[in-house]
């Protein structure tokens, strides 16, 4: 993520439990059928590296690089997966470091709805893919999440958090881009595909249900609604009332659509 972007969720606890949950079966599966022993395999936006490692599991003895703007979440990354052949490093994926034609491999999950500029994100992934590589990338696509039961604090929840992501230069709904972004960044070939998050078990709803909760009451999304006016604190606490309650409703169901796109250079 380049230096001067705004990543909307940060870092807080209630969203790192969410991203040391992915692994490459639960949101990259897309792309596995496409990895072998001895790639060599850059993920961008690595956060605290789950899926990065998976990654590195399936390309080993393959070199597996993953690189995230924010150096607490690369310190995490590289204490917390020790054992497999990842490694991990602070860079902009509008500015890598990397040769022309490096990898074979480029990746990104939840990277480009964040950026001010995702097509310059996806020509610099390109210019590091080799020829007869891949870019990956897997985005959700916000106004279409759907639930039930329906809740108008949960909309307002979705209305806020829209405001937000666009207010710090982000596109919530990316998914729906990825494709035409991929065809403007020059790519020769875009397949496009999609696939769901699905939280419905009572287990899944509580863990879901309490992390957006946290979230929306404690990281920086909310401090940036309070700061932009676009919500009050006490509006926030029904946000967070209105997940708590969702997330203890037998027959509650909440559905998070991804796009995803395999590129040729």
């Amino acid at each position: 993520m380049p230096d001067n972007a705004i990543y909307t969720h940060g870092h807080h606890q209630s969203v790192l439990r969410s991203h040391t949950w992915r692994t490459v079966e639960n949101s990259a599966a897309y792309l596995a059928p496409h990895l072998a022993p001895g790639l060599r395999l850059l993920d961008v936006g690595c956060g605290p590296g789950t899926i990065t490692a998976d990654l590195a599991r399936r390309v080993a003895p393959g070199e597996t690089i993953g690189i995230d703007a924010a150096p607490g979440v690369i310190e995490m990354a590289a204490r917390d997966n020790v054992g497999t052949t990842a490694v991990f490093e602070t860079g902009d994926v509008t500015n890598l470091r990397f040769d022309d034609a490096t990898f074979d491999v480029v990746h990104a999950h939840q990277v480009l709805q964040h950026l001010a500029d995702p097509v310059a994100a996806l020509v610099e992934m390109r210019r590091v893919c080799k020829p007869d590589g891949l870019v990956a990338a897997r985005d959700s696509d916000y106004a279409t999440f759907t639930w039930y039961p329906r809740d108008p604090d949960l909309d307002r929840w979705l209305a806020t958090y829209d405001a937000v992501s666009r207010a710090n230069g982000g596109e919530p709904d990316a998914g729906r881009y990825l494709m035409a972004w991929a065809r403007r960044a020059g790519f020769s070939e875009v397949k496009p595909s999609a696939s769901v998050w699905c939280f419905a078990e009572p287990a899944d709803r509580q863990w879901w249900g309490d992390l957006w909760a946290e979230r929306i009451t404690e990281s920086p999304i909310a401090h940036r609604a309070v700061e932009l006016e676009l919500a009050t604190v006490p509006e926030l606490a029904r946000m967070a009332a209105a997940w708590r309650r969702w997330s203890i409703e037998p027959d509650g169901w909440f559905a998070v659509v991804h796009a995803e796109i395999l590129c040729r250079p």
